[in-house]
């Protein structure tokens, strides 16, 4: 009895070296110094960090507008807050999978030096990203009542999209292919739609 147990033993032991033998024969050779490819390259991530940034301030404005103004104008802030939270969502999700920081330390420095007057952090730190809303236009948006506040919030939101659509058609004539180029190609269309339809309601207010 004892040995047929050694036997059965040995026998184990002669099939587990023989696969462990296979499947390094079977495994791929790769070169000792291979690399994953990054998951977004420096010019998507800043783009990506900028947005994020300029989406979080979008979300600040929509907060600030009166509860009680026109159901339009506030239905529209729904909807771009809306949006806006889907996105970053998105742009937050990319960021954790590149391993980098929310918030880029050189703002606007993925636009080369030919784009002119944008590359700002290159030369002017302190200076913000297009269509950035001051803390003073926020005060002035959230003390606003009715149609006031209507006005000034389609006024500062209005420029704030068109910032983001220079941003992200700046980012799609870099950019080749990916994810990014095609979601700042999406944002072209979406935010220049929807600025449109605030240029309409300011025209309807004489503004």
């Amino acid at each position: 009895m004892n040995r047929r147990r050694g036997f059965r033993f040995a026998a184990l032991a002669a099939l587990a070296l023989l696969l462990l033998a296979m499947g390094a024969a079977l495994r791929p050779v790769l070169p000792a110094d291979t690399t994953a490819p990054a998951v977004l390259d420096e010019t998507e991530i800043g783009f990506v960090q900028d947005m994020v940034a300029h989406h979080s301030q979008a979300l600040l404005l929509t907060q600030r507008l009166d509860a009680d103004a026109d159901p339009f104008v506030v239905g529209l802030a729904r909807q771009i807050a809306d949006s806006q939270r889907i996105e970053l969502g998105m742009l937050l999700g990319w960021l954790r999978l590149a391993g980098a920081p929310v918030t880029n330390p050189r703002q606007m420095a993925w636009l080369p030096e030919t784009v002119e007057g944008h590359r700002h952090s290159a030369t002017n730190p302190a200076a913000t990203m297009p269509g950035s809303v001051s803390a003073t236009e926020l005060d002035e948006l959230a003390a606003a009542r009715g149609s006031e506040a209507e006005v000034v919030f389609l006024r500062l939101m209005r420029r704030h999209h068109a910032g983001g659509v220079d941003m992200a058609a700046a980012a799609d004539a870099l950019l080749t292919s990916g994810e990014v180029e095609r979601s700042a190609r999406e944002m072209v269309r979406t935010q220049g739609q929807e600025i449109g339809l605030m240029s309409l309601l300011l025209d309807r207010r004489g503004a």
